[in-house]
């Protein structure tokens, strides 16, 4: 059960409740699978089809969700993984882009506006704002970052941070990278 997300009360915030049940359907389907590429494709489904649906998002719409996995032959690059949008970058180095710092820091980063964000890498012009979670190892390494895109500026907030934080940590203690 998903109700354990830090710094929500389901009693009082939508958002926070949308995402303790979308925190609950994730950890369904994760069950019984340890694989990476399986986990993080219906993830990536799973979220992408949940925020276009939710009345909690209204007017702040997404437009790409997927993984970006550390690549096991160079360390300092993530690879595109499993996502739902546009075809997207197949390759990002650590501390370029929001993507690479984010791995970099094994920090989420919350842009407002990618286009005011340094070294901002636009894979689709459309992106205007962006959260990046990172997949955090046990040992604090990155195992890649889960990124989620919007067609709109200021689209992403504390809520979504904690939410898709608790997502993302639940793919990471199902799977092996």
């Amino acid at each position: 059960m998903a109700s354990f997300i830090p710094g929500f009360n389901s009693t009082l915030n939508p958002k926070a409740k949308f995402y303790i049940e979308l925190a609950e359907q994730c950890s369904g389907l994760l069950q019984g699978q340890r694989n990476a590429v399986t986990n993080t494709a219906n993830v990536s489904s799973l979220v992408y089809h949940s925020l276009l649906d939710t009345s909690v998002r209204e007017g702040k719409p997404v437009n790409w969700v997927g993984f970006y996995l550390r690549d096991k032959a160079n360390a300092d690059s993530l690879l595109l993984g499993p996502f739902q949008g546009k075809p997207a970058c197949t390759e990002i180095a650590f501390g370029r882009g929001v993507c690479g710092t984010a791995a970099s820091q094994a920090k989420s980063v919350v842009v407002k506006d990618v286009h005011a964000f340094p070294g901002h890498i636009a894979c689709d012009a459309a992106s205007k704002s962006e959260i990046v979670v990172p997949l955090t190892a046990p040992d604090g390494g990155v195992y890649g970052v889960f990124d989620i895109d919007s067609s709109e500026t200021d689209a992403f907030d504390d809520y979504d941070r904690m939410g898709l934080e608790a997502i993302a940590a639940m793919v990471v203690e199902a799977s092996d990278f």
